[in-house]
């Protein structure tokens, strides 16, 4: 696709390699291939069990929180959208940060920084120092989502379903018991909500220790590599035999990246609006606040199975069009029983749209199967997901401003449903079999 031009061959052969430690495992013996692939199996399920519990162990303390720092109803509610904001700006950097240190590396650095954060955050102090180690928490988080489905499709290019039906069916187990476990700890721990806040930067900190050796591991392989790769003719070593990887793609210039970036903004909205606002729809039409919660906890665990179901199903269709329409409709039936009779029918609805939030599952999956090579995917992941979450800011608060400016449910539910439409057609559009660097090239 490069042939002919120079210049950009030039670049090429001078940029950093985006070198995965899978290409350094090839240089180990078979023993310790197969040691190093248990490792980031490990490492895959630790960090995705922490990619969630930052934000709903919160959501579990919001009150106690915001009484212990005197925190405003204003800042309260912009809080909730400080996650998807961090995922949108510093998601964009981990690609960038992968050619530079490898992912292995950024993905350690991320479980830093959200140990980090989770251990400053409940001790900061004032609003601003609280707002500040968050925003540290999730830029580790923002960097690990984007590079889980890089390491999953360069260790696992041909387990890709499996693998990212594992990954995602642990992060909704995170995210699931985070938010039910978080106020039971709370207690037994004396009650004191900075202890149950912090307690799980000890979870991050366990995954970090997986990812150490093959951070090591790379930089003997690099260092190895270094001393015996052929130089160019400007005294470099080749871009070929340090595994170089083809330079970076114009990811704007294809259709089904942006279908894929829409679609993941669209499904982002769908769960966001979901974790915020479920448990009070069904306050509000007569369900205890108890029920509420479990009702909740439902939709939420839904995505536990079927996180490990829908990838495998998705990486055998050559269109994943099909489970992207059956996860709408399950959505659309959802909402409009949550308008029709949320309270007779509730376990109904928690559980149809337990079953359209697995949507999230789906789009990593495509991210995997849409793009070739690894820093394909680096880009398209980073991409889509940074995009996705940028249009996913508003809904949240949009639905805020529908229930108190209309005093029900009604029209808050219609956007929710409404929502469902666009998503269902650029999720076809994102299914297609095709890849982005195809597209992007035809498009030169």
């Amino acid at each position: 696709m490069m042939a002919g031009m120079t210049g950009e061959e030039t670049r090429t052969a001078m940029s950093p390699p985006i070198r995965s430690s899978a290409q350094d495992a090839e240089l180990q013996p078979p023993a310790t291939r197969a040691w190093m692939t248990r490792v980031v199996i490990i490492g895959i399920v630790l960090t995705a069990l922490n990619l969630r519990p930052a934000i709903t162990s919160l959501g579990a303390l919001l009150e106690e929180v915001r009484d212990g720092l005197g925190m405003s109803g204003s800042f309260a509610g912009l809080l909730t959208s400080v996650p998807p904001l961090c995922f949108a700006v510093f998601g964009v950097m981990a690609p960038r940060l992968a050619r530079r240190f490898g992912p292995a590396a950024v993905v350690c650095a991320g479980m830093v920084a959200i140990a980090a954060g989770l251990a400053i955050r409940p001790f900061a102090g004032n609003t601003a120092g609280f707002l500040v180690a968050s925003a540290l928490a999730l830029m580790g988080i923002a960097v690990s989502n984007v590079l889980m489905p890089v390491i999953v499709k360069r260790w696992f290019p041909d387990r890709v379903g499996s693998m990212t039906g594992l990954y995602s069916m642990a992060l909704a187990l995170g995210t699931a018991a985070a938010a039910a476990v978080t106020v039971p700890m709370t207690r037994a721990l004396g009650g004191s909500w900075h202890a149950g806040l912090a307690v799980w930067a000890g979870l991050a900190a366990v995954a970090v220790l997986p990812w150490i050796p093959l951070v090591r591991a790379r930089g003997t392989a690099l260092s190895r590599d270094a001393a015996s790769a052929p130089a160019s003719a400007h005294g470099v070593p080749s871009a070929s035999a340090a595994g170089q990887e083809p330079s970076a793609l114009r990811i704007t210039r294809s259709r089904t990246a942006w279908a894929l970036a829409v679609f993941f903004g669209l499904q982002a909205t769908a769960a966001y609006i979901t974790m915020g606002w479920m448990a009070q729809i069904f306050r509000d039409a007569g369900v205890p606040a108890g029920t509420a919660g479990l009702l909740l906890a439902v939709t939420m665990v839904m995505g536990v199975p079927l996180a490990f179901v829908i990838p495998r199903l998705a990486t055998r269709l050559p269109h994943q069009g099909p489970i992207v329409v059956a996860l709408g409709v399950c959505g659309l039936v959802g909402y409009a029983g949550l308008y029709l009779a949320p309270a007779g029918g509730a376990w109904a609805w928690a559980l149809l749209l337990g079953i359209a939030n697995c949507a999230f599952p789906l789009a990593l999956t495509m991210v995997g199967m849409r793009a070739r090579t690894g820093a394909g995917v680096a880009q398209l992941s980073a991409f889509a997901q940074s995009t996705g979450y940028l249009i996913s800011i508003p809904g949240p608060l949009l639905v805020g401003v529908l229930y108190q400016h209309s005093g029900g449910w009604g029209l808050p539910i219609a956007l929710m449903a409404g929502l469902m439409i666009p998503q269902i057609v650029v999720g076809i559009l994102a299914g297609r079999d095709r890849t982005v660097e195809d597209e992007a090239a035809r498009r030169r």
